[in-house]
């Protein structure tokens, strides 16, 4: 699946200011010399901006332009459903997945508190580095119709294997977040020390005919992570 040119654009800037190209606080460049350095018009170059926008690093001010936040920690969007890859791609993280495990399985009989009726599914999990540093661990039980996954799609993009080789719509998600120490082969995995505390994301993902097919469990280091979220009011 190639990527559009807003999408370009947006990771070419998210890797610029990982790098510190363009510092916490200072402006990015205009709007119109934004066109001109890559080509563009001015509505595909809001677009990217309005993706930095989202991931956290940038605030747009009336009259000043797009100011770079200062950031730590790398953005994890709550909503939506961004793939790490798709993360990685975004931010300029320069991360690697390692695919520790994939076979299949038996699915757990439950999760998030629903009855899970497949009876077969593929495990997989995957470690994930940035900067050379383990910072997620993704455990998924990928159930029908998905059969298998071969092991150089789980180490790139999970999410586009499925969508463009198999077909699939992804839809929706549920998703719960806790706060917690996990088991050991977690803690070494993630290079903690017995008893530390992740950030534990719980997810039941569905198709767009709502079909469940994916239940994943994400280990993320909470000193490499920021979680975040975009809520609107509405009247009741």
């Amino acid at each position: 699946m190639e990527k559009s040119k807003q999408e370009l654009i947006a990771a070419d800037l998210a890797g610029k200011i990982q790098a510190k190209q363009y510092q916490a606080g200072a402006l990015l460049p205009s709007e119109q010399a934004l066109c001109d350095l890559y080509g563009t018009s001015r509505g595909t170059v809001r677009k990217a901006l309005a993706s930095l926008t989202e991931l956290g690093l940038i605030q747009k001010v009336r009259g000043k332009g797009s100011v770079v936040l200062d950031h730590q920690r790398f953005t994890f969007p709550l909503s939506g459903l961004t793939s790490f890859q798709e993360l990685n791609v975004a931010l300029g993280m320069a991360a690697t997945t390692t695919v520790l495990v994939n076979q299949p399985a038996t699915p757990p009989a439950t999760f998030l508190g629903k009855a899970i009726p497949a009876k077969q599914a593929i495990h997989l999990t995957r470690l994930r580095k940035a900067g050379g540093q383990p910072v997620v661990v993704d455990d998924d039980y990928l159930l029908p119709p998905v059969k298998s996954v071969p092991t150089a799609a789980a180490e790139q993009s999970l999410y586009r294997y499925l969508e463009g080789e198999c077909g699939l719509t992804i839809a929706y998600a549920e998703k719960e977040i806790t706060v917690r120490p996990v088991d050991s082969q977690v803690t070494d995995w993630l290079n903690l020390a017995p008893g530390d505390l992740v950030v534990v994301v719980k997810s039941l993902v569905y198709l767009a005919d709502t079909t469940l097919f994916q239940l994943t469990t994400s280990y993320h280091r909470p000193d490499k992570f920021r979680f975040q979220d975009f809520a609107r009011r509405q009247r009741l």
